[in-house]
């Protein structure tokens, strides 16, 4: 399966613990292009329906629906964890999302 940043795939998160967003749901591939080709993880940020806003969550509308990327629960998992491809976010976004990430983690 090719994973490019910023592609939208459908993966599944169980097993979880306590407060980590749980089940299969769309996820924000954030790992740069290299990473995801040379080894077997990817890093990721979930996508939900249901939040709040907050300074590392980003409003987005992905199949019709509004939502929230959740920056502040960036994981690494494995690529088998990865159901299959659902589209790719608008480069608007992808913009949004490195600021937040800097701001989040550089700044």
């Amino acid at each position: 399966m090719v994973v490019k940043q910023y592609d939208i795939f459908l993966v599944n998160l169980d097993p979880t613990i306590d407060h980590e967003i749980k089940k299969k749901r769309p996820f924000i591939v954030i790992s740069p292009n290299e990473m995801n080709n040379n080894i077997s993880t990817i890093i990721i940020a979930p996508m939900t329906t249901k939040s709040h806003d907050y300074p590392t969550r980003l409003r987005v509308r992905f199949e019709n629906k509004d939502g929230w990327i959740v920056l502040d629960q960036i994981r690494a998992i494995d690529k088998k964890r990865m159901i299959k491809k659902l589209g790719k976010l608008q480069q608007k976004k992808t913009r949004e999302i490195k600021s937040i990430i800097k701001e989040m983690l550089v700044d």
